[in-house]
This record gives C-alpha cells, structure tokens and sequence, in this order.
C-alpha cells in the first residue's frame, strides 16, 4: 500500500515486459521463476531452493537435529553458530563447528595486531549441500588448504565480538564473492585454549608480499624494454596491474558496504590474494578478543597509518572512514610505499593528520587518480566518494587502458597508417607523468629507509585533544602531491644505494 504523497514507480518487468510496481527489474512472478531455473526444487519440501542445491527449511531441521553432538565448549558461540545454521540460505551463509584433529599440519605463516595465521589442511572441507543419495552432507574442497586465524587471548569471547568478525556471513547472498574471504567456521586450539577462525586460504599471501614479488620482476623488464624503446608499453602494463587490483579491492568494499556493513580495519595487510585477485579479509578484526577485560576497554584500535583523522579523534567507524582507508591503500599500491614510513608512528603523527598530513608520493601521478585519492582522503567524511563509484571509476580506466593498447597494436601493425593514434586524457597523463618519472629515476640516488618507529600492526590508542580536522589550504587547487601540508616533525632519510624492500607485517 502506498502512503499519500509517495512516488509511484512503476517499469516494465526485464523478462515478460509486464508493469510492476516493485523496485526490482522483475515482477514477482518472473522473479520466483529466476530462483527456480537458478536453484531449482527442492526434492523433499517441492518448495524453491534458497541457494544453489540449498532448502533453508530443510536443511535448517537437519543442522537443529544435531546441535546436541557437539559444543564449542563456550555457549555464545555454541548459539551464533547454530543461528547460521538455521538461517543460512545459502552454503556461505553458516558456519560450522570444526574439531582441531580435522586440521593436518598446521603451519605458523605470520602473526597481525591480535592473533597469528596458520596453514593447515582440512580433511572434512565444507558443507555445500545435502547429498539425497547418501542421506548426509555433501562437502566441497575435502582435504584442501584452509587459514587458521587464532585469535590472542580469547578464552572468555563474548557474543557480541563473535558477532562483529563473522558479520562478513551476510556479504554472500548468493554465492561467495572473489574479492572476500569466505570463513568456514570456528575452532579451538587445544593446547592453548584460544579460538580459530577457519578461513579461505589465499595462497599467494598478502598483497604486499605479490606487489614486492612483481616489483622485482618488473624492474628486470624495465631495464630490457628501455633498450628497446618499449618503456611506454610496460608502464602501461604497470599501471593496468594496478588498477586491476585496486578495482578488485573497491568492488570486495562496495559488497561490504551495500549491505550496510562496515569494516573497520581497512589495510593492506588484510587484503590477501589468491591467484591474482586481490582479496579483503578480517571484517570486525580491529581489537583484541579480551578487549572487554581491559582496562580502557573503549578505547579504538587500528593501524594508525590508515585510519582516518575523525577516528583518531575518537569518533565511531563509519562507512566514509573505510573509504578513507582505502584511499591510503591506493596510495600504497600506486607509490609501493607504506605510507609515513619514514615517520615515528605516535601522537604527533595523528596531530599532523588531523592538520592535513598526507602520505607523500615518491613518483609523479596521473592528476585523475590523484583528484580521486584526494577525495578519499578528504578531512571531511561527507565529500569522501563511495565505493560504488570508486570502483566504477577504476574499472573505466583499466579498460580504457585495454582499448589504448589494443589500438596502439594495431596502429604499430598497420604500416600504412600514418593517422595519429587518439589518446584519452587519463593516456596523455600517464605518458607525461612517466617521462618526468623515468628522468627522475636515472638522476635519484635517494632510497627509502623505514623509521623503526614506524609500525603497521593493530595497536590501542586513545588520543587526547586532537584539533578539528582539515584539508590543506590548496587541497584541491595545487596537484604536485596529494597534500602540501610538511609533517612538523622528525623524518627518517637514507641515501644508502642498495635499494631497500619495505615490508609490511600483516
């Protein structure tokens, strides 16, 4: 029923060319029909499946008929899993209880700000229907490699922080997305009584462990296509690795924030990749499993590099202070640079950041990329841009990328051709800001040392009377580097010629 004054809108339903007045693109009728050819019938119920080979009715009753053999030992835990369980209208959508001895030689890979990851093989793998031939559960990725996230001093965790790290549940609708983790369930180790998190396991590691690799590789390749007068071609290349990744990122951010969920702990550290694909992981994850023990238990955690400036300030997380994390991460997979590493990571870098500080870039950059970093980075969270647009943005640009390279191939191989080849705007920057960029490659010396004072894990802080935030005064007027605001402060420079590979703990 409409209410007096609403707008009605009515559209022609995709499939049968009906008007409906629903906001989806389909009518009722043709929208049941799609579910049914998606996820067919359910062979008990003759009801429509939820998901993919997935009854919520049935396998609800299934999963309830088991809730007395066996327990996390811990009842908030015991009741969340079986409210997934009981939900789920998906495979995605539950988790499972997972004893230790399923797990075969767990591994120790890296430790973050509140727990370590571990490698370890699953000998059950996931729940992914219900097999009607052999009347029990049918499971996928049997024996494959999952992560284990242990999660530090976590004996006594409470509902409500189980509650915040498994919201990322909700982000599958209908499948898994590729560009977030999918967590299969919780467990717990038995020696040290802490709980695990049982999560995809994203085998190329985290993203500053593949833009290290690559950088490598892609000096290797500089060099060589110099000499062959082919340095446009590779930078090309260059840059459309990274808008690919970066697109990767905003879109697994966008699914986050189209369900009103927000993440919190935005840094490259929790974006792992499995193949190429850049994943976001540890949705919740930014304090400690006990931080209701603690003394100051409401004080804010994170990366300081990486948060932005009305959260150092004390205010709550919000959707536009994700963005603002993700304005630091393209920064950093454009620059290869951590950012501030050359500044002590304290309070007076959280003052300077509420001043206007930005992370500086080494290289020239693309004014159009770096209009949309400074809008990330806005002081004010109201100008940010959301991830929707963001990743549209990035999308663009990598395949307009695709097409220039596509038509300078054959504009090379038309010898007869002698039109000049048309070049987009964000082509013409690339090419400008690469010459300066080569030049100054050829003539610098500098390299770049981390302060060791400088660190990008999860810590605590609580920081008192920090000033209003602000932009620079020429913010969006000069474009030589994102901010023109100098960190009052002490900087850490080498000029050491051996080039020093920064690293990022996870």
């Amino acid at each position: 029923m409409y209410q007096f004054g609403e707008e009605i809108r009515h559209r022609a339903c995709v499939r049968c060319k009906k008007v409906d007045y629903s906001r989806s693109k389909f009518c009722e009728t043709c929208l049941l029909k799609n579910h049914e050819e998606k996820n067919g019938i359910c062979l008990e119920c003759k009801q429509i499946n939820t998901g993919n080979n997935w009854c919520k009715t049935c396998n609800s009753k299934r999963f309830q008929q088991n809730f007395d053999n066996w327990t996390s030992g811990n009842d908030d835990i015991d009741k969340f899993i079986q409210n997934t369980q009981l939900s789920a209208e998906n495979c995605f959508q539950k988790l499972e209880w997972i004893p230790y001895d399923r797990f075969i030689n767990p591994k120790y890979i890296s430790e973050g700000g509140f727990g370590k990851v571990y490698r370890a093989t699953w000998k059950d793998g996931y729940i992914s229907h219900w097999d009607t031939r052999k009347n029990q559960w049918g499971r996928s990725n049997v024996n494959k490699f999952v992560a284990l996230k242990s999660l530090n001093n976590s004996q006594n965790i409470t509902l409500e922080f189980v509650n915040e790290i498994t919201s990322h549940l909700k982000v599958h609708d209908i499948k898994s997305p590729d560009e977030v983790i999918k967590c299969y369930g919780i467990s717990l180790d038995p020696k040290t009584k802490e709980y695990i998190m049982v999560m995809n396991y994203a085998k190329m590691g985290n993203l500053q462990n593949l833009l290290n690799d690559r950088s490598k590789r892609l000096h290797k390749s500089y060099q060589i296509a110099i000499k062959l007068d082919q340095d446009f071609d590779l930078n090309l290349q260059t840059w459309k690795y990274k808008l690919d990744i970066l697109c990767g990122i905003s879109s697994g951010l966008k699914k986050i924030h189209g369900k009103r969920l927000i993440h919190r702990d935005l840094h490259i550290g929790n974006i792992v990749c499995n193949s190429s694909h850049p994943c976001i992981t540890d949705m919740g994850l930014c304090k400690p499993a006990n931080y209701h023990e603690l003394e100051n238990e409401n004080n804010k955690y994170g990366v300081l590099s990486y948060l932005a400036p009305e959260i150092l300030r004390g205010q709550d997380y919000t959707q536009a202070s994700d963005i603002y994390s993700l304005g630091i991460i393209i920064y950093e997979v454009i620059s290869e640079l951590p950012p501030y590493y050359n500044i002590a990571h304290d309070e007076l870098l959280a003052l300077n950041i509420c001043e206007g500080l930005r992370p500086e870039f080494n290289i020239k950059v693309p004014q159009l990329i770096l209009h949309l970093i400074k809008g990330c980075l806005d002081a004010d969270p109201s100008n940010r841009p959301r991830t929707c647009k963001i990743s549209r943005t990035f999308l663009a640009w990598a395949q307009e990328i695709n097409r220039h390279a596509m038509s300078r191939k054959n504009h090379v191989m038309n010898i007869d051709n002698q039109a000049e080849l048309t070049k987009t705007e964000l082509i013409e920057q690339i090419e400008e800001v690469e010459k300066i960029n080569r030049s100054s490659l050829n003539n610098s010396s500098l390299t770049n040392q981390m302060h060791p004072k400088a660190f990008y894990k999860s810590r605590s802080f609580d920081f008192k009377d920090l000033p209003e935030p602000k932009n620079s005064d020429d913010y969006y007027e000069t474009y030589e580097n994102i901010s023109s605001k100098i960190y009052s402060g002490n900087t850490l420079k080498s000029e050491n010629s051996d080039l020093e590979l920064l690293r990022i703990d996870k």
